[in-house]
């Protein structure tokens, strides 16, 4: 509030806090590491109102121990082998706010993929495989049920499609259509933000448990944000993730993630660079 008083005229003006130069919106402590953003697939990243995000990616895999069927590959035998897999992939991933409660995004790869099988392996499965061309093409819709406030925690759910768009390809891509579908809860406390989330899939005809994960995010400063997680896919494939967040830019994220395989079906190592954009 202004006011002006002369010859005995009192003038008063009120002036809205967004008008104020430099004053921003004071966000409860609950939302301090995250924001009012709506939760996306990627790691400690949330997408507000109106909001585009952009995110091309590198990943590479290495798994020495990757379980393989030979029937799997086009060659007969039904046994359970494990060959050593590596594979290189670069993805470019959207995501955007429909409403402060409503998200979609999008994601497509190329990849490289290379198996060497296994030396007790006696079927007629070449030495090497090696395959490139187009990854997984998916896409996500996700509302926040919701709002966090001082009594409950945030509720979000989603559902997820995986377009069959490589059925003669064996070691990249998808071969069939697959869906999930779970949900999550997330809660902000003085030390860090604390988010479960848990689903099932449907592949192969076959309806069965999907990702789930447990989550420590951490704004540390305004520039600088770290997120680890447990994450797994049955009880044999459980990863240790980490991630650190750097905004160089205004208008850009540099994001440094890796996965460590804790389970012998889980990829021993999967490093993650990018840059992410948000207009």
């Amino acid at each position: 509030m202004v006011t002006w008083r002369s010859a005995g005229l009192l003038i008063v003006l009120t002036v809205a806090p967004s008008a104020v130069r430099g004053q921003t919106q004071t966000l409860p402590p609950y939302l301090r590491d995250r924001g009012t953003g709506v939760r996306t697939s990627m790691l400690g990243t949330y997408v507000r109102d109106g909001e585009l995000l952009i995110y091309p990616f590198f990943e590479w895999y290495a798994d020495h121990n990757l379980e393989y069927k030979p029937s799997e590959l086009g060659y007969g035998l039904n046994h359970d082998y494990r060959g050593r897999f590596r594979a290189s992939e670069g993805i470019l991933y959207f995501a955007y706010g429909l409403t402060p409660d409503l998200m979609v995004e999008f994601e497509s790869a190329v990849i490289t993929a290379e198996l060497r099988k296994d030396r007790l392996d006696s079927a007629t499965v070449p030495q090497r495989i090696r395959e490139s061309g187009l990854g997984d093409v998916e896409g996500q819709i996700r509302w926040r049920v919701q709002r966090e406030n001082e009594h409950r925690p945030e509720v979000f759910t989603f559902f997820e499609t995986v377009l069959p768009l490589q059925r003669t390809r064996h070691i990249i891509g998808t071969q069939d259509w697959e869906f999930s579908a779970g949900f999550g809860l997330t809660r902000g406390f003085s030390w860090g933000t604390m988010t479960f989330r848990a689903g099932a899939e449907y592949t192969d005809h076959v309806v069965d448990a999907g990702e789930y994960a447990i989550e420590y995010m951490r704004q540390v400063s305004q520039s600088w944000r770290i997120i680890t997680a447990i994450e797994g896919s049955q009880v044999d494939e459980i990863s240790l993730l980490t991630e650190v967040q750097w905004r160089f830019a205004r208008n850009a994220i540099i994001k440094l993630n890796n996965g460590w395989g804790f389970t012998p079906n889980a990829t021993d190592i999967a490093p993650e660079v990018g840059v992410m954009f948000n207009f």
